[in-house]
């Protein structure tokens, strides 16, 4: 089924496509040079690294292929239905999210908004009635696909890295829910959050937004609405993981890391807009396309990209973006990494430095003192 067709057929391509990956590597490198702003730089290969055919890190390398070969033992995409695409990427997905940090509790809750009630899964890294920070976390999968299962383990890593509450959300997917179905139930979990969070001992002067890929958008999105419906400071940080903020890309990105034999292509995340958008207009729509969107007011962003990825050049042009809005943004760019990295942490030590790097920043945002 080629409107959701994700990760199969272009990651089983991968290692053809390596020598010409890499030169559009040292092509996308050189025209950008260093993009790494207000962290510690992290994004310089070694002469070794860069005289490499393969682009990605040999840790990332193995995630890739190992998703590769377990996409291999199904059928092709285009012979599925959006349900069984769906169940396929969580048995897919499911090694990844196993081990890890233990949490004092998981539990989940219905959190009623205008458009219904919504499940909300909330990690809790400490016992105790002592009232922690919290960061609402929005998963990624094109608005298509993925859960709070196949990112169990991502935010499990993020609660105990940072001792914070994480609120995992489970939003309504397209197409079955359009725009601005799902942006509207995230602000709604939002706002029930701000004022009952006490009730699981949130601090809820304490709360961050953050999200992957799709997730980054409806957490930008989240934000500027609330910013305009009069609770600007209800969010107090952005946390955004290779975040999509236009349906447009580059050439360049599109004949990049775009091309086929990338994890993650410019071909399906057209497919994703589709799936998303209820009108092709809507890609207009600030809410829609944070890139097009008036920043000023919006909280601090942590920005976390990958080298090899079609949407790395959003998060440059992003970050700039909120710079020039005077809002305080820090981005940092990893060498080597592809789309979705952050779930190979078990594997990957660019993915832990990653997940490091977040919940330091998201320490500094929401709990000063325990950052100190």
């Amino acid at each position: 089924m080629r409107s959701i067709k994700c990760e199969r057929d272009s990651i089983l391509r991968t290692q053809r496509n390596a020598v010409q990956l890499a030169a559009d590597t040292q092509t996308f490198r050189r025209d950008r040079g260093s993009r790494d702003t207000g962290m510690a730089s992290d994004s310089v290969q070694s002469d070794a690294t860069a005289a490499s055919a393969d682009p990605l890190d040999p840790q990332i390398r193995r995630f890739v292929d190992e998703l590769a070969q377990a996409w291999a033992r199904y059928p092709a995409t285009d012979t599925l239905t959006i349900p069984e695409m769906r169940r396929i990427a969580e048995e897919i997905r499911a090694p990844w999210r196993q081990g890890g940090p233990q949490m004092a509790s998981t539990r989940e809750h219905l959190v009623p908004t205008a458009q219904g009630d919504v499940r909300v899964r909330v990690y809790r890294p400490a016992s105790g009635a002592v009232a922690l920070p919290a960061l609402i976390y929005l998963h990624g999968g094109g608005w298509t696909m993925f859960s709070l299962n196949t990112h169990d383990r991502l935010m499990r890593e993020l609660a105990a890295r940072a001792g914070v509450v994480v609120v995992g959300v489970d939003y309504a997917l397209s197409p079955e829910a359009k725009f601005p179905f799902a942006l509207r139930q995230i602000e709604g979990v939002a706002r029930w959050l701000a004022a009952n969070g006490g009730e699981w001992s949130i601090d809820t002067a304490r709360i961050a937004i953050g999200g992957d890929s799709a997730g980054a958008n409806l957490a930008v999105a989240t934000a500027l609405a609330l910013r305009d419906s009069g609770a600007p400071g209800l969010l107090r940080g952005l946390l955004l993981h290779y975040g999509c903020f236009t349906s447009e890309s580059s050439q360049q990105a599109i004949s990049g890391f775009g091309a086929p034999g990338n994890l993650l292509t410019s071909s399906e995340m057209a497919a994703f807009w589709t799936n998303y958008l209820a009108d092709p207009d809507d890609a207009r729509d600030p809410l829609a396309a944070p890139l097009r969107a008036r920043l000023e007011g919006l909280p601090p962003a942590l920005l976390i990209s990958a080298q090899c990825d079609v949407l790395a050049e959003q998060s440059i042009a992003f970050a700039e973006r909120l710079r020039a809005a005077g809002v305080a943004v820090a981005h940092k760019e990893y060498p080597g990494a592809t789309h979705s990295f952050l779930e190979a942490v078990s594997i990957a030590a660019v993915a832990r430095r990653a997940l490091g790097d977040g919940a330091a920043w998201l320490c500094e945002r929401l709990d000063p003192a325990a950052a100190a």
